[in-house]
């Protein structure tokens, strides 16, 4: 660990070599997903057309820790793990608040987000199976670029369907993940029958990860030699994410910190999660009292106006129906700079915790969200992603109210992704052009109704 007071660095000792997994210490069992056509549970074998049959193991899996890899360990080292913690203290100097702001540093490798601690590893999965393409979806471009990096170390293709609102506002990730070997399509596309459904009555369509998933699912089902790669929701991934919360919670220890507040931007879980997750672990023993803050934009508010309810993963109906908190499959999502979070469900076990009361959510508008970025660079020279800056907003809010009630808690929350190549963001946040969105309660309830009973 160096200069304690500002920053904890990890020794490459400490990278976990383990992953921990949320559903040994769940309350429950997690319901099982459900086949669209006959309504009944999906049994594990079924989805190996699409996902790695390990990956498929530790979806299910109970055991409390699956270990990482050896190959997988050398290629988090190469990329950056462990990553660095941050005490923001010029920050809260601004806000004038008494408590401790600390955050963790997920944007700092080539890919720029926590992306690659699945990437790498589902990557490396699908090349012990002899898989030669992957497909995908991306919103932002965060997962498509962390898959593509980690299918240039592995060498497989990949064919990504990233979501045309975000492929229209953010050329250079689509540029990044082309360095890296990918094949990268707007979607809606032509080249589905799940994407000219959409063109059709739209030509112009923004897209969304539903349309997205819907299209990168049928690529894979109707191309020999190919499987599916999904970046976030499923426990396997939200697993892999888990070595973030496990040095957090390293350096918190060495820092004989013990946070109060944790707090991470949710579109389907995984960044959230990452953190989380092995300081959940600690909750659900009864041993913390920590108040975990989930942040997602009001244009798509999964768990602040939706219900926890079974719902199609994808739009086209054609993936398995996961329980999970949602707006509804055919809900419009908006065209938020925060592409990452333009998905209509959650992550069945955070939904589960937040239907527990476990852990608690607010939505923030993109407006609001890009100030708080705006003031974090100000003050910490950090340009995060707009998906972080949900997180950062929400940090800034508990440390103003920490200001009010005159209390010294401390902070932490998950810096997911940088905002280098969302600045188009910015200049509309600064140049007064940034639109918000929020749906009306009736065009929620219109977008449930429709799920199956």
């Amino acid at each position: 660990m160096q200069s304690a007071a500002l920053k904890s660095v990890l020794s490459v000792d400490q990278l976990p070599t383990d992953y921990y997994n949320i559903l040994h210490d769940l309350p429950a069992p997690l319901p099982p997903p459900l086949d669209p056509r006959t309504m009944k549970p999906v049994a594990p074998e079924a989805l190996l057309r699409l996902f790695a049959k390990e990956c498929l193991r530790q979806e299910t899996s109970t055991e409390e820790f699956i270990r990482i890899p050896d190959e997988v360990r050398e290629a988090y080292l190469r990329l950056g793990r462990p990553t660095p913690l941050y005490r923001a203290r010029r920050l809260e100097q601004k806000l004038g608040t008494p408590a401790k702001i600390f955050f963790k540093r997920e944007d700092l490798n080539p890919a720029g987000s926590h992306k690659p601690n699945t990437a790498v590893a589902q990557a490396y999965y699908h090349r012990q199976e002899g898989t030669t393409r992957l497909t995908t979806e991306t919103g932002a471009g965060q997962w498509g670029t962390a898959l593509a990096l980690a299918a240039a170390l592995f060498g497989i293709d990949l064919t990504v369907y990233m979501t045309r609102s975000s492929y229209e506002q953010k050329p250079y990730r689509k540029i990044l993940m082309e360095v890296y070997g990918a094949k990268v399509h707007a979607s809606p596309s032509a080249l589905t029958n799940a994407g000219r459904k959409y063109l059709e009555k739209d030509r112009a369509h923004p897209g969304s990860l539903g349309i997205a998933i819907s299209e990168a699912v049928e690529d894979c089902v109707t191309h020999d030699g190919t499987k599916y790669s999904l970046g976030s929701v499923l426990n396997h991934v939200l697993t892999h994410q888990s070595v973030v919360g496990q040095e957090a919670k390293l350096q918190m220890d060495e820092l004989d910190e013990d946070p109060d507040y944790i707090v991470g931007c949710i579109g389907g879980g995984s960044n959230f999660a990452g953190l989380a997750y092995p300081f959940m672990r600690d909750k659900l023993r009864g041993k913390s009292e920590a108040d975990f803050v989930a942040v997602e934009p009001k244009a798509v508010p999964s768990t602040t106006k939706g219900e926890y309810r079974y719902d199609y993963a994808d739009a086209a109906e054609s993936a398995p129906l996961i329980k999970m908190f949602t707006v509804g499959h055919g809900y419009q999502c908006p065209p938020i700079h925060a592409g990452g979070l333009r998905y209509h469900g959650k992550a069945p076990s955070m939904s589960m915790l937040i239907d527990r009361g476990l852990m608690r959510s607010v939505a923030y508008d993109q407006n609001d969200v890009m100030a708080a970025g705006i003031l974090l660079a100000q003050n910490e020279g950090v340009v995060a992603a707009p998906e972080s800056n949900h997180a950062v907003k929400a940090a800034i809010d508990i440390a103003l109210e920490c200001r009010r009630r005159d209390e010294a808690k401390t902070i932490l929350f998950n810096l997911s992704g940088h905002g280098l190549l969302d600045l188009q963001a910015y200049q509309d946040k600064i140049s007064g052009a940034l639109v918000d969105y929020a749906p009306k309660d009736s065009e929620v309830r219109a977008s449930l109704a429709g799920l199956p009973s």
